[in-house]
């Protein structure tokens, strides 16, 4: 399964509704991404091959379109700020975990070896 890490409080904030785009400056390399588990950590992971073993799966999501991100969609994103040339992912069929899962944090997308049926999914 996919996964992609992004920095607390907001894969929170992703699992419960309130953040319903990630702001990347890069756009995945195919869409749509379905069951991609939102992994939240607390370290930025700048570097090539850096990773967060100390990381938690808080939700599954599914990113059917990805656009040039506006200033008008700052809240959407849980954002300060806005800065020209990012790209949004729109975030639908959120599904919070009901549990914790600890998964290690590594920057883009990646791989990881959990099955999907054994996620605690709420529901």
């Amino acid at each position: 399964m996919l996964a992609l890490s992004i920095v607390a409080p907001h894969g929170t904030n992703i699992a419960c509704g309130r953040k319903t785009l990630e702001i990347r400056s890069w756009k995945p390399p195919y869409l749509p991404l379905r069951n991609l588990l939102i992994v939240e950590n607390r370290i930025l992971l700048v570097e090539e091959g850096q990773s967060d073993p100390n990381a938690t799966a808080v939700a599954l999501v599914d990113v059917e379109e990805v656009h040039a991100w506006q200033p008008s969609e700052r809240a959407a994103a849980c954002s300060t700020k806005w800065t020209p040339g990012y790209w949004a992912w729109s975030l639908s069929n959120v599904r919070p975990l009901s549990g914790r899962v600890r998964v290690a944090a590594r920057r883009k997308l990646y791989d990881v070896q959990i099955p999907l049926e054994s996620l605690p999914q709420l529901g």
